[in-house]
């Protein structure tokens, strides 16, 4: 059975893998460290404190504290994780992770679930549309979000391991799994789902099987479509996005402000090249609203149907 056909056959959050993953870091190193913001449930953290007691912190409805405390314990050798929603950990905590995360260049995990539109029904203060943008922008920064649970688990481990600053961004809502257990990833480096020559399409996160649900249906127009899930946007793989270069044409998929998120990342590729088309698909610079996760993507033209007719127009 080939990825597409896989695709939405099972859903899983990815703040799931996140929950599954850090108590399974947590046993093999005793350094890892929760830091909470009292919304374990919702960030899935609830095992690790149940299990791991002695390595979890919970700092109270006080985020700014909690990036402080980390950056303490990174200066000791620990590696704590800030476990928080995304709106607040990259607009509430932004100062402290700029001046005693980031510009010391300690080794701090922002691990946050509830990003992009995924809070759906909880409205634009805690859609968080900006997040990746913003601390995209910072110094010493890595910058993930996985598409699926599977990949996220791969991808908060080699967090765990690299040295520096590194923000995850997780899913509140259930996502299709588009990858198993055996799949390898690594931060920086762009996963290649198919390959062609007619257009490149780009996307990250909870937006990958649309992509694929896309590619599928270009394919049974006879367009040939290459399609990377870059899970990192900072660093970009920039070897990726000029291979994509060959082919004059990339779409961009995120559920996220196509103002400074991938499709600004990959632009500033292609603009320095001097050569190729982007056309930026994701959140049309405007707060989200309370309704269904699905009606929000539509409001703003995440779908495939706007996939397959923006690379038509294209082509």
């Amino acid at each position: 059975m080939s990825i597409i056909e896989k695709a939405l056959t099972t859903k899983k959050a990815t703040r799931e893998a996140f929950g599954d993953e850090i108590v399974k870091l947590g046993k093999e190193n005793k350094d890892i460290y929760v830091i909470d913001v009292d919304i374990a449930k919702s960030c899935k953290t609830s095992t690790f404190i149940k299990e791991l007691p002695n390595q979890h912190i919970n700092v109270g409805i006080a985020e700014q504290n909690a990036a402080g405390l980390a950056a303490g314990l990174a200066t000791t050798g620990k590696i704590p994780f800030v476990s928080t929603y995304a709106v607040f950990g990259s607009l509430r905590m932004a100062e402290q992770i700029r001046q005693e995360v980031c510009y010391p260049n300690l080794n701090v995990k922002i691990a946050c679930s509830h990003g992009g539109l995924t809070p759906a029904n909880d409205g634009g203060s805690h859609q968080a549309i900006e997040d990746m943008g913003v601390l995209r922008s910072f110094p010493n920064m890595t910058v993930i979000m996985g598409a699926d649970y599977q990949s996220t688990r791969k991808l908060v481990e080699q967090a765990a391991k690299i040295n520096g600053p590194v923000y995850l961004r997780f899913t509140r809502d259930k996502v299709p799994m588009l990858y198993d257990e055996t799949e390898e990833f690594t931060i920086g480096k762009a996963k290649q789902l198919k390959d062609g020559k007619d257009i490149a399409i780009i996307a990250n996160g909870d937006t990958v099987h649309l992509a694929l649900e896309a590619t599928k249906e270009l394919e049974k127009q006879g367009v040939s479509v290459k399609l990377l899930d870059m899970h990192t946007i900072k660093p970009i793989d920039r070897d990726a996005v000029v291979e994509c270069l060959e082919l004059g044409r990339i779409i961009t998929v995120e559920d996220h402000n196509i103002l400074n998120g991938l499709g600004s990342a990959v632009s500033e590729v292609v603009a320095e090249e001097g050569k190729g088309k982007v056309k930026r698909i994701g959140v049309q610079d405007q707060f989200g609203q309370s309704a269904p996760y699905e009606k929000l993507l539509e409001l703003n033209g995440i779908t495939v149907e706007n996939i397959v007719r923006t690379a038509n127009e294209m082509l």
